[in-house]
């Protein structure tokens, strides 16, 4: 029996390295950090099992890089800890006093039935010496990363005030030059840290504007595959896809409401650029704007009350407003001669927005109530803003030295992030929705 159980325990040690091996090259730095971030100490996990896993190690070690990346936690190197308790029991926090350290992360993690584990883990306030939080999580080896960045958006939101995202994912296009001269433009889908990649589709053609469903289990993208512009809709889970809109002319930049129901794109099957909203059960068409200007990049308010989109209406791009089912199209961006590809906070109280500096395209939060206007970013070409689901950062592409990569910034402008890869141009990067099983704390 002792054999068997070493056996399964050194089948999931495989399993699970072989889960972090599938690691994606897209690799985040934090290049900026807010003042005065909180010092926390993430203990490696224990492991409360035969033989010697590493698996409570990597837990904690996903955990504690999810918080020091957020920017705004200051983690203690595990070299630097004075010692490894494991539960409430072992802790003396005259210890971690002595570090500066105002909270403490411990846990530990046993087999729970084949292939399962059962994974605990305590929050501590270190100068009050009580226990804040304390969970378990039923999990297997292939949900060992989203249960550890469970474990950290629940801290993150314990300590904040603000739910976390680090049990989320990012889609983006990436584009490499072949051996043989030619590009592959592929569509992947990653964890918000960058690890385990999956490639949605591949292309020799242009693949454009990823947007999640509300669900986050579809992405809806335009695909010039057969040389002409087509917009899909993609399960993410199971590849099955549907071609929705293939109309004459420009079939772009597909945005779901927030229902899951609706579609907004732009369409010129009419003979110029214009809005629609596409019913997806009825696949009926409803025109939102009518005008001889270009009117382009729609994205829904929360409340699914509105589409906003870019036009030229007034001369230069800005971002106006219709009703979600048709009406008087009104103004909101006036400061600035451009400001293009717009979409809402998810409290819908501000923008995230691409606007003009001089000669350069830049990153800013305009705020709806008094129409503020921050400039976020700091690059040449910055462009494809996108909120994370809790509202605290915002995704976008960048260029450095000619290159293709994503960036993020927070929404005070405090912290900010590289992610790059080690090959290819990255770019359109769209942060997923919370799902179902990431709202416990929504």
């Amino acid at each position: 029996m002792m054999t068997m159980m070493k056996r399964i325990t050194s089948l999931l040690l495989l399993l699970f390295w072989a889960v972090q091996a599938s690691a994606a090259p897209l690799t985040i730095e934090i290049t900026e950090g807010a003042e005065g971030a909180l010092p926390i100490a993430v203990v490696p996990f224990g492991w409360a099992g035969p033989g010697a896993l590493a698996i409570g190690s990597e837990i904690a070690e996903i955990v504690r890089s999810d918080l020091q990346r957020s920017g705004r936690f200051a983690a203690l190197p595990v070299k630097d800890m004075l010692a490894r308790p494991q539960s409430d029991a072992d802790v003396e926090f005259r210890d971690w006093k002595v570090l500066g350290m105002d909270n403490l992360v411990v846990g530990q993690v046993r087999p729970n039935g084949q292939g399962g584990f059962l994974v605990r883990f305590q929050l501590f306030d270190v100068f009050k010496g009580e226990q804040l939080i304390g969970y378990n999580f039923p999990t297997t080896h292939r949900d060992l990363r989203s249960t550890a960045h469970k474990i950290a958006d629940i801290i993150y939101e314990k300590l904040t005030g603000q739910p976390g995202a680090f049990d989320t994912r990012i889609a983006y296009v990436v584009s490499t030059n072949k051996a043989d001269g030619t590009q592959e433009v592929s569509l992947k889908v990653a964890d918000a840290d960058g690890f385990e990649p999956q490639t949605i589709v591949t292309s020799s053609e242009p693949l454009m504007s990823p947007s999640w469903s509300p669900d986050g289990r579809r992405l809806a993208y335009v695909s010039f595959e057969q040389k002409k512009a087509s917009i899909y809709i993609q399960e993410v889970f199971t590849g099955r896809r549907q071609k929705v809109a293939s109309f004459k002319g420009i079939n772009g930049a597909p945005a779901w409401s927030p229902d899951g129901r609706n579609m907004a794109l732009t369409l010129s099957k009419d003979g110029n650029p214009e809005i629609y909203v596409l019913n997806l059960n009825k696949n009926s068409l409803n025109r939102l704007t009518n005008h001889y200007a270009i009117d382009t990049e729609p994205a829904w308010s929360p409340d699914g009350r509105y589409v906003i989109f870019t036009s030229d209406r007034g001369g230069k791009p800005q971002i106006y407003r219709v009703p979600a089912f048709g009406g008087k199209v009104t103004r909101v961006t006036f400061e600035g001669s451009y400001n293009a590809r717009a979409s809402y906070a998810p409290d819908g109280e501000s923008l995230t927005l691409v606007t003009r500096q001089g000669g350069d395209f830049r990153i800013a939060v305009l705020n709806l109530s008094n129409n503020a206007l921050q400039v976020l970013s700091d690059g040449r070409l910055d462009e494809s803003p996108s909120f994370a689901p809790n509202g605290s950062m915002i995704i976008y592409a960048t260029k450095i030295n000619g290159k293709g990569e994503l960036a993020a910034v927070s929404v005070d402008g405090s912290i900010r992030q590289r992610l790059a890869l080690q090959e290819g141009d990255v770019r359109e990067p769209v942060w997923s929705p919370y799902t179902k099983t990431n709202r416990r704390n929504q």
